[in-house]
């Protein structure tokens, strides 16, 4: 199997992992359990989860209405999709 589909596949699965991780941060929330910090959220939109991250906002509605989740998270959408798009043409 080529690097490349491997590449693909982790990024599917840890975009997976980060949609999963505003699900549960949201379930805890209404639950009144300890949170995922914000820090850690964007952190792991940031690690190449941006996609992920944007899907989980909008499906669970969790963080929708802070600015810099906002702001954040689809710009690293878009930077994430950039490096995937620049990998992918130059390698």
């Amino acid at each position: 199997m080529d690097y490349i589909y491997i590449v693909g596949i982790a990024l599917i699965v840890w975009n997976f992992f980060v949609f999963a991780m505003y699900g549960i941060d949201k379930l805890n929330s209404k639950r009144g359990k300890p949170r995922i910090s914000e820090r850690s959220l964007l952190l792991l939109a940031a690690l190449m989860g941006g996609f992920g991250a944007f899907i989980g906002m909008r499906v669970f509605r969790h963080k929708t209405q802070k600015l810099k989740f906002k702001i954040s998270v689809p710009l690293l959408m878009f930077i994430n999709v950039g490096i995937v798009l620049i990998y992918y043409i130059y390698f």
